[in-house]
């Protein structure tokens, strides 16, 4: 299908491109700059090449970089994988590559796209867009929050803290929470200019114990369950299904939770705790759990996971939360 690899390095400000083209074994490598106009240069170097459907592009997905160039490229109509980095790294590992420079990283991402051919990516829509920036600031704020909290208390046990500074630190206090506040009413605003994603809200509010913030972060990690065929697949992405680590009689440890994604698996682990107080059958699931040896705090994780296949099921089903409708009750 692919007549043309290509592996981009992006930094902040440059890029770095390797290309492979299959039927000629024909390589070559570029250096570009960040610029709209090095953008259009590429795409006029490429496409006297072979057409952009039969170019697989892969670029890692670093920071905030690459989001502006993979647009791009996908609206020319090129073919581009955004990976993990650490799928890179690994893939690094396994071709014994000691070399790190942005020209062998450019070539081992090239060299990845023909060899695992990853899934093609999709730009989320513009709101998934948003309301990550708006949850990000709002836990930054609420970060900075406590960190003053912290100072204040320091200072109200000095007997020599000038009044002034805690004066000033309690203000700063009020306004990082008035902000904080105003950004959750921004997300309400946000969950509710978009159709589709304003009935998969709805659809997530209705399961008791699930609040606004758990539910905006649910929809753009997932982008609205699109990117998990099932509730399972939803627990692994949330980092909240146990990895067993056992091997022969050497390794024998504890099954862990763990990767996925961390900002879901916290704001789900403190939906549970909502969820065990206000949602019965949570509460008698958690008790159950607690009831036949479990730690609270791995109980808690359960009925985390248990949310989530909830969760699915909700916005899949196109249904609000009901405990009695069986076939809900068996997806989660």
């Amino acid at each position: 299908m692919f007549k043309l690899y290509i592996g981009i390095d992006i930094a902040a400000e440059s890029l770095s491109l390797y290309w492979q083209v299959t039927q000629t074994k024909q390589t070559g490598q570029m250096a570009l700059a960040q610029t709209l106009s090095d953008y259009e240069h590429l795409h006029q170097t490429l496409s006297q090449i072979v057409a952009p459907k039969h170019i697989h592009i892969v670029m890692e997905a670093t920071g905030n970089y690459w989001l502006k160039l993979a647009l791009f490229l996908h609206e020319l109509g090129y073919c581009v994988s955004v990976i993990n980095p650490m799928q890179a790294r690994r893939f690094g590992q396994m071709q014994l590559k000691r070399s790190k420079t942005d020209a062998v990283d450019a070539q081992l991402l090239s060299d990845f796209a023909r060899l695992i051919c990853p899934d093609l990516w999709t730009p989320p829509a513009t709101i998934c867009h948003q309301l990550r920036h708006v949850l990000e600031r709002r836990d930054d704020l609420l970060k900075m929050a406590t960190q003053e909290r912290n100072r204040l208390h320091a200072l109200q046990h000095d007997p020599h803290a000038p009044t002034a500074i805690i004066t000033q630190v309690k203000r700063h206090i009020a306004t990082l929470k008035k902000q904080a506040k105003q950004l959750l009413e921004q997300i309400e605003l946000l969950l509710a200019s978009d159709s589709q994603w304003q009935q998969a809200a709805q659809h997530l509010l209705s399961i008791p114990g699930m609040g606004t913030v758990t539910t905006a972060w649910l929809l753009v990690t997932t982008q609205a369950f699109s990117r998990c065929d099932t509730p399972q697949q939803a627990a692994a992405y949330a980092g909240l299904v146990p990895h067993h680590r056992q091997s022969g009689r050497s390794l024998h440890k504890r099954s862990t939770i763990g990767g996925g994604h961390p900002k879901l698996r916290q704001a789900l682990y403190m939906a549970a705790g909502a969820a065990i107080q206000f949602n019965p059958t949570l509460k008698a699931f958690y008790n159950k759990k607690v009831g036949q040896g479990k730690v609270k705090q791995v109980a808690r994780i359960a009925v985390a996971r248990k949310l989530v296949h909830l969760a699915w099921a909700c916005v899949v089903k196109h249904r609000d939360y009901d405990p009695t409708y069986p076939d809900l009750l068996l997806t989660a």
